[in-house]
């Protein structure tokens, strides 16, 4: 990650300590790109609770508890399967805020409704209701869209500080 988000995660860390809160990740398609570069900053422990990477269904369903007709209705790249992984990992951790990502990093996966660049964010935040983001970055190459994913995730993150 570029020095630039690294600071910006660090701002981040230091503005959640000062207000007691820490974070929970559930990871798709970044495979726990956004909890590496948070616990990539010393004194990270403070905050950091936990880390998801739900990359299968499966995970999604066992780990975070999704509910499976969930997916088979929605599909895992959406916005009611985001919502739910951010709500399954706040009720899943010690956490007081979650963010999640699902979406299609490319090359390959994309149809016509959900294209390569399709990425679903949900936040969730003990007491507020919770957040749904989408972006459709396009076929921009796997490693800019989970780079622009992680960017956007830490946007919600400093979001859920104004809630």
């Amino acid at each position: 990650m570029t020095p630039e988000l690294k600071q910006r995660a660090a701002a981040l860390l230091k503005a959640f300590e000062r207000k007691g809160l820490k974070i929970a990740t559930a990871e798709s398609c970044t495979g726990g790109l956004v909890a590496a570069l948070l616990t990539e900053i010393a004194g990270s422990s403070a905050v950091v609770e936990r880390g998801f990477v739900t990359y299968s269904n499966e995970a999604k369903t066992e780990l975070i508890g999704v509910p499976a007709d969930l997916i088979a209705t929605h599909g895992a790249v959406s916005e009611p399967v985001a919502r739910a992984m951010a709500e399954g990992a706040l009720a899943r951790s010690r956490a007081e805020v979650a963010v999640s990502i699902t979406g299609i990093a490319g090359p390959s996966g994309g149809t016509a409704t959900k294209p390569v660049g399709l990425v679903h964010f949900g936040l969730a935040r003990n007491g507020f209701a919770t957040v749904h983001l989408e972006r459709r970055y396009g076929d921009l190459g796997r490693e800019a869209v989970r780079r622009s994913a992680v960017e956007d995730a830490l946007a919600l993150l400093e979001h859920a500080l104004t809630l």
